[in-house]
Order: C-alpha cells, then sequence, then structure tokens
C-alpha cells in the first residue's frame, strides 16, 4: 500500500484520539454499523481529499466498513493532523497521502496520487480534486458516478464549472445540506475559529473590536461567538439581504475601509478573493490582527500586504507573522492566511461533524444506488436522509418531538377549510 505521512510512529497516539472523536459521533457510528453489514460500497474506488482530522478519520472507517477502497489526501495544507494520517494507515489500514505543512508541489502530487487510484466515487473539501480531474485527468471522470462537496467555497466553484457546462459527473451538495450549514458551518465554524485564533494569539476577546467579512454561516457563527465572549462585532458585507439581517442581529454593518480603521482583530469567512486588500490594511491601527476561515488562503491580499510591508518577521509565535508598514504599525497575519480553525487549532469539534459526515456517508451511498441517473449537474441532499440524521442526532441528545395528528396531516394537504 503507498502512502505518504509524517511519520508512522505516530500512530498511536493517533488512535486515542480518533476513538475519542467517535465517542461524540453517534449518528455516524449508527451508520458504519448499518453498512459494516449490508456493504453498500462493496468493492467501490474511493478517493477523498478532506481534512485529514479524527473526526474525518470515523467518516474514512465508515466508508470503509461499506466495502470502499478508499484512498485519502489532504484538503488543505496547513490541516493535517499527522498523528490521525499515521494511525489510518497503521491501525486501520487506509491509504493516506498528507503532511501538516506540505508545500504546494507535494500537495497536488498527493491529490494526483489520490487520482491515480482510478474512483469511481470522490468526496472532495474545496473541489480541489475534482477540478484536479477534470483539467488533468478528463478520461477518470467518464466512470465516475458522483462526488461529495464539503464546503461553501467548493459548492460556488463547481456550480460555477456546472454553469459554464465544464463539469462533467453529478456532484452532491453536502455542504447546502441543513444538517450540515445549519450546523457545522454555524456552530463548528464559528466555536473552532475563535478556538484557533484564541491559541495563536492568547488574546482576549472582550472589548475588541471584531470585523467579520462575511455574514453567511460561517459568519453568523463566529459573530455569535464573539459577541458572546464580549466582543464589539463589525460585520461588512456585499449582499443587502445579508447586511440587513447582521443589523438586525444587533451588530454594526460599514464597509471594509470604514471598518479597516477601528478593527482589532479582521476574519474573512467569505469564500471570494482578496477581500481584505492593500487600500484596507494601510489604514489598519498598530497591531491589527488578520485572520482566514475560508477555504482558500486568498480571500486576504497576502502578496499586496508584503509589497506593503517594508519588514517582516515570521513566527514570532506559532502561526502568527508580524509585518511592519511604512507608518511602522505592525500587522499580524495569523497562519499565513489559511483557515486558522484547522491551521492553528483541531477543526469542529466531534459532536457537529456528526452529523455532517453523516450525510456525507449516506449521501456516498445514495450516489451509488443512482448510479447512471443523475445528471452532471450540482444535486441538493435528498431530504430523506436530511430527515433521518436530524432525527437520529435528536435521539442521541434525549429529544422528543411532537408529530403531526392525522386531523393535522389532513388539514396541511387540504385547501378546503378557510377561516
Amino acid at each position: 500500500m503507498k502512502v505518504h505521512i509524517k511519520d508512522k510512529n505516530l500512530a498511536e497516539h493517533g488512535k486515542k484520539r480518533i476513538e475519542w472523536a467517535e465517542r461524540d459521533m453517534p449518528v455516524l457510528r449508527l451508520v458504519k454499523e448499518r453498512f459494516a453489514k449490508e456493504k453498500p460500497l462493496a468493492g467501490k474506488k474511493m478517493s477523498a481529499c478532506l481534512h485529514v482530522t479524527a473526526e474525518t478519520a470515523n467518516l474514512c472507517r465508515t466508508l470503509q466498513a461499506g466495502g470502499a477502497e478508499l484512498v485519502l489526501c489532504a484538503s488543505n495544507p496547513l490541516s493535517t493532523q499527522d498523528d490521525v494520517a499515521a494511525a489510518l494507515v497503521e491501525e486501520y489500514k487506509i491509504a493516506v497521502f498528507a503532511i501538516k505543512g506540505e508545500d504546494d508541489k507535494t500537495y497536488y502530487d498527493h491529490i494526483r496520487a489520490a487520482i491515480e487510484h482510478k474512483p469511481v466515487v470522490t468526496m472532495d473539501d474545496g473541489a480541489d480534486l475534482v477540478s484536479t480531474i477534470h483539467f488533468d485527468y478528463p478520461q477518470i471522470a467518464e466512470n465516475i458516478l458522483g462526488s461529495m462537496e464539503e464546503t461553501t467555497t467548493g459548492v460556488i466553484r463547481l456550480r460555477a464549472m456546472a454553469q459554464d457546462g465544464a463539469l462533467k459527473i453529478p456532484v452532491i451538495a453536502v455542504n447546502d445540506a441543513t444538517t450540515k450549514n445549519l450546523f457545522d458551518n454555524r456552530y463548528g465554524t464559528g466555536q473552532s475559529t475563535v478556538d484557533g485564533i484564541i491559541r495563536a494569539t492568547d488574546i482576549l476577546l472582550a472589548g475588541k473590536n471584531v470585523v467579520v467579512s462575511g455574514y453567511g454561516w460561517c459568519g453568523r457563527g463566529f459573530a455569535m461567538r464573539c459577541k458572546g465572549m464580549g466582543a464589539n462585532v463589525i460585520v461588512t458585507e456585499v449582499d443587502p439581504i445579508r447586511a440587513l439581517e447582521a443589523a438586525m442581529d444587533g451588530y454594526r454593518v460599514m464597509p471594509m475601509l470604514q471598518a479597516a480603521e477601528i478593527g482589532d482583530l479582521f476574519c474573512t469567512l467569505t469564500g471570494d478573493i482578496h477581500v481584505i486588500r492593500p487600500e484596507h490594511i494601510e489604514r489598519m491601527k498598530d497591531g491589527a490582527i488578520i485572520a482566514n476561515s475560508g477555504h482558500f488562503n486568498v480571500e486576504i491580499d497576502i502578496p499586496g500586504l508584503k509589497k506593503l510591508a517594508k519588514s517582516e518577521r515570521l513566527a514570532v509565535r506559532n502561526f502568527v507573522d508580524e509585518y511592519t508598514l511604512a507608518n511602522n504599525h505592525h500587522i499580524y497575519l495569523l497562519a499565513d492566511g489559511r483557515l486558522i480553525n484547522l491551521a492553528a487549532a483541531e477543526g469542529h469539534p466531534a459532536s457537529v461533524m456528526d452529523m455532517s459526515f453523516a450525510t456525507q456517508a449516506l449521501s456516498t451511498e445514495w450516489v451509488v444506488k443512482q448510479a447512471d441517473k443523475l445528471e452532471n449537474k450540482v444535486h441538493n441532499v435528498p431530504r430523506e436522509i436530511e430527515d433521518w440524521v436530524a432525527k437520529l442526532k435528536l435521539a442521541s441528545m434525549n429529544i422528543e418531538i411532537d408529530l403531526l395528528t392525522e386531523e393535522q396531516k389532513q388539514y396541511l394537504a387540504s385547501w378546503e377549510m378557510g377561516t
């Protein structure tokens, strides 16, 4: 079995982390138990390009239990947990190509290794795997039954491909599933982004002016957590409806040029490019901190920052680089602009990934069952999968809900009864 990991001797510690995460993933555990009995993925070659974390390891074990022949590579150079990668290889016999801190060449070498596995099903977090297949391995796309996409950035890219007529495979937008979007993006990203920033900087959020760029579900979650810790939250947006919602939620809303002058901490969560640019950076106060929690390190114009700087001092702390501008203001960039929650912390808590990865696994099973029936476009997760995951999650939390009476069902299905 070909693999490329940092150190196989880290496996014992990685296994402990994987088992600890599994304790808080009851829904995925139920899926794994059924998959082990029914083998819905038997003989199917799969390649997954995901953040290599303890939670992801439990998804991989679930797919393996279902019979999949799986290869895993990293979806971000800084998100890999090396001990988890080692455990997947040594303890669970899953091929992994991922090393924390790998350079761009190694990153894409790992993606190519996953593609050369010749998968018939893929799983992506950011669409790098699918886009590389389309650019460099178009012949492989012909045999792919479908792909699951986990993140907002990836769905944006894939919808653009579909709109241009370039998408050659069916894709399931797992990111857009309610059981993923509302919970993983809001509560997972919200908590883990705060965690990453605090681990990297050790700053107190209370009393700080925190600028949240983007008020999608990830931005909402991060803003909520910062507000709860006493920060003065400012939101920047380009979407008028989201901007209005942020204002109604009690946050100050303004353009980035205005926010740049008063912010202490800036975090981008948009999925777009160059949200923070030189014209913003040169207005920032001395000591301003810039972070990103979007998938790619393009939301902050890092080349523009480097051109503004008269000097730079790397690694003043782990994942903190200092740039001194011409006006002698010091600007601190976290994790080289890569997603801070996985670069400097451990990513989302297992409890919230439980829903996302259960949805991933069940969507994979659905794609295999729907082989040759799906159009080459971006599809939503079937509602029955969403409901099943939500009901099981409620049950795992010992929460019961009401059921419709027959009278209520009839009323909702009729139109005759009025006031």
